[in-house]
Formats: C-alpha cells, structure tokens, sequence
C-alpha cells in the first residue's frame, strides 16, 4: 500500500517537474518577443548615439585590472600547491 501511494506522489512530482521545465523554457522567449523595436527616424535619441554617449574607458580599466589581479591570483596559488607537493 505504502509503495503504491510513493509511486502516485512520485508520478505527480514528476508531472509538475515536466511543466514547470516546460513553463521555464518559453518564458524567456516570450520577454525577448516584447521588446520594442528601434524608432525608424532616431529622433527620441536627439542626435546622440545609442547608448548615450556614456564613456566606458574608466569602466573597461577596471574590468581589465580586476582580471588580471584574479589571473594572478590563480597562478599564484596553483604555484603554491605544487610547491607544497
């Protein structure tokens, strides 16, 4: 009796996990479909280009700093473990 009760929770479980995978995977689709489009004359933007015109040099600086310090960081500690071998 026990079993057969484990079986029916076990196959609805399954049943709500296939819908809700299923739910998940269209979703995203429908969020991407309702994005607007790009006006045909530009003229919300005002002459500036897409974007704005905000400068990403002191942004991009970073980034790249900070990947490096974590590459290093990486080597360091890989050093460091075969040393200790």
């Amino acid at each position: 009796m026990i079993n057969i009760l484990k079986s029916i929770k076990m196959k609805k479980i399954k049943k709500i996990l296939i819908i809700v995978t299923i739910i998940m995977y269209f979703v995203p689709f429908t969020t991407v479909n309702a994005q607007p489009g790009n006006p045909p004359d530009g003229s919300e933007n005002n002459g500036n280009p897409i974007g704005g015109g905000a400068p990403i040099g002191g942004g991009s600086l970073i980034l790249i700093g900070l990947a490096a310090a974590y590459g290093g960081k990486k080597i360091y500690n890989l050093k460091k473990e075969n040393l200790e071998e």
